[in-house]
């Protein structure tokens, strides 16, 4: 274990209605500095997604895992995160010195000391790396998703709870990456039901 080594975490997607939660586990290298990182939500997709490839090729280590819809209405949103996190950083195939995780809680069983950061996206590089790649790579899944269910918009708002998405749920009912513990989804659930 490298005392040097600072991980850090960050995660995307806990509050959208469909598709998995991502998180990321990132570690500088403090000799190739990278220019312009900050939590992924105050840049633009495009200035985010021009990061990416600087972002992995410069790191020392990086990572990104997922907890998938069904994980997530298993277990719920909070312990999700969580797993994903978990896997993330087991993924580095390193063992960090440090781990420094965006938010005001820690998973469990962690392999080394773990400090959670609010804000820690705007205050640490290493997590603000961590929450582009998050971001980006969530993204990228969601525009999969798009293609594989076109009518239900998720190019444009990647899941999240918009007009466009609630309209196509209620007429729709649900698709297979919808988080069916969350109260939207169910009460489209129930409608459908209802209807048919």
């Amino acid at each position: 274990m490298n005392i040097d080594m600072i991980c850090g975490v960050d995660e995307a997607g806990r509050g959208p209605w469909a598709g998995p939660v991502t998180a990321a586990a990132v570690i500088l290298d403090p000799n190739r500095p990278i220019s312009g990182l900050t939590d992924s939500k105050k840049i633009s997709e495009k200035k985010r997604f021009a990061l990416e490839p600087e972002i992995k090729e410069k790191v020392a280590h990086w990572c990104v895992a997922h907890a998938e819809p069904n994980e997530i209405d298993t277990l719920n949103i909070r312990e999700a995160t969580f797993l994903a996190m978990q896997r993330a950083i087991a993924g580095l195939g390193m063992n960090p010195g440090r781990i420094l995780i965006d938010g005001n809680a820690l998973p469990k069983d962690l392999p080394a000391p773990a400090e959670a950061i609010v804000k820690g996206d705007l205050k640490e590089p290493a997590i603000s790396a961590a929450s582009i790649l998050a971001k980006t790579e969530r993204d990228r899944l969601m525009l999969g998703y798009d293609a594989a269910y076109p009518q239900f918009g998720f190019a444009g708002h990647k899941g999240y709870g918009t007009a466009a998405h609630a309209e196509a749920l209620q007429r729709l009912g649900p698709c297979p990456i919808h988080r069916t513990s969350f109260a939207p989804v169910r009460r489209a659930m129930v409608s459908e039901t209802l209807t048919n």
